[in-house]
């Protein structure tokens, strides 16, 4: 009784946790989100158990009920998760004891929680990765929609925010849609990366008993067991890949959204966001502004602080398990749902996006924005060089500009291929 409320490893130690440490060490608050993947994979380790005749199929069976009872309880929010037992896997472990009695002690036979933590890690990270995935897929389908109904909208392309080229609206439109291909493109690989599962590497150097590790990462999913049990624990390269692409995703959405609100803005009036994707100001009667851009822009940091700190965490690190890993989780699901939010937004702004076709037809008929055309157009009927070519072109421009004239208003007289 004397050990009663002390953590499972309390065994070999005479006095209790500081509060301080308990409070700072305790990761129930965050992990607790892994609940799923952690009863998921307690469920396939008895099986496991079970199937190498390591424990009795009595024993494994009242184990798989229990477990399946606590996922009920978490789902209902009838489950009490206590600091005191530190994590996911202790809080589970506990409540284990309490339905089913001594025999929930046999659940972590040839496990620990350093490759327990990491299975249930890469299951989440997998699901959480198809679930961005999905999302990707549903905003490539509203860029593709808007640039449907705008190949024919004419606007000037830019270079340093200067009049360039004329291009279509829904050319520039596809520009996004390729950015947003690549992303999805890098959460796929990730997935990929990750399909190793580590459960049964133990601690660090595997397990005595006679395990089978590939029934285990077929029923959890995964196309192999990893090779290395020291590399297992230690890896955490699969959270820099994840924390990576949702930072380059973000990155993306943050250039559209800075293009709709400098393009929104009331000196460019190239675009109109619908009233439902704006706010107002609260003196300022007029004012219709474009906030949800302007958040999800801001968002991005947050998705560059969490990989810049997952890379400091990392780099001094030893090979093996430290308890610094533990803030990779809490980096992870707040990397992810800002992420998960910037890209339903995203889609919203896209979908409620409409061009000014006037406008922007007028704004590319300024600056002069055909001067590489009809230096090409030099290249193709005179037998000119391109770089003759853009001279010649280069003091048309200037010659228009003095006489306050467009390119397409100058006459042939005035086009004297000699006197360029």
């Amino acid at each position: 009784m004397k050990n009663k409320n002390k953590a499972v490893w309390g065994v070999r130690f005479n006095k209790q946790t500081s509060k301080i440490f308990e409070k700072i060490g305790a990761s129930i608050d965050i992990d607790k989100r892994l609940f799923e993947e952690d009863i998921f994979g307690s469920i396939v380790h008895t099986n496991m158990l079970v199937k190498q005749k390591i424990i009795r199929k009595k024993v494994g069976n009242k184990i798989i009920s229990g477990l399946k009872k606590i996922r009920g309880e978490i789902i209902r929010n009838k489950f009490n998760f206590n600091k005191k037992y530190e994590d996911i896997h202790l809080n589970v472990e506990n409540r284990l004891f309490q339905i089913i009695g001594d025999d929930a002690g046999y659940l972590h036979i040839a496990r620990s929680r350093n490759d327990q933590v990491i299975t249930d890690f890469k299951l989440w990270i997998k699901k959480a990765s198809n679930k961005i995935i999905e999302n990707i897929n549903s905003l490539l389908k509203s860029f593709l929609s808007k640039s449907e109904t705008n190949i024919n909208t004419i606007m000037p392309g830019f270079t340093h925010l200067k009049n360039a080229q004329p291009i279509s609206f829904a050319h520039y439109l596809l520009a996004y849609v390729e950015m947003f291909k690549r992303d999805k493109k890098r959460f796929s690989s990730n997935i990929n990366y990750i399909d190793e599962c580590p459960l049964g590497v133990g601690a660090l150097a595997g397990t005595s008993y006679k395990i089978d590790r590939n029934f285990i990462s077929k029923k959890l999913g995964f196309k192999k067991p990893t090779d290395n049990s020291i590399d297992s624990v230690a890896d955490r390269d699969f959270v820099l890949d994840f924390l990576s692409a949702a930072s380059i995703c973000a990155m993306h959405i943050s250039r559209f959204a800075e293009e709709l609100i400098i393009w929104s803005s009331d000196i460019f009036k190239l675009v109109k966001l619908d009233d439902r994707m704006l706010t107002g100001s609260s003196i300022m009667p007029q004012k219709k502004n474009p906030d949800p851009a302007e958040l999800i822009r801001g968002r991005a940091g947050k998705n560059f602080g969490s990989l810049q700190a997952m890379l400091t965490t990392m780099k001094g690190l030893p090979l093996s398990y430290y308890k610094d890993m533990q803030e990779d989780k809490g980096l992870v699901f707040d990397s992810y749902d800002t992420l998960l939010e910037s890209i339903i937004i995203t889609n919203e702004l896209v979908k409620s996006l409409s061009a000014n076709k006037k406008r922007m037809l007028n704004l590319s008929n300024e600056g002069y924005t055909t001067a590489t055309d009809f230096a090409d157009y030099l290249v193709q009927n005179n037998n000119l060089s391109f770089r003759k070519a853009y001279k010649i072109s280069a003091k048309l421009v200037n010659y228009a500009e003095r006489n306050k004239k467009k390119l397409n208003e100058l006459n042939f007289d005035e086009v004297n291929f000699g006197e360029f």
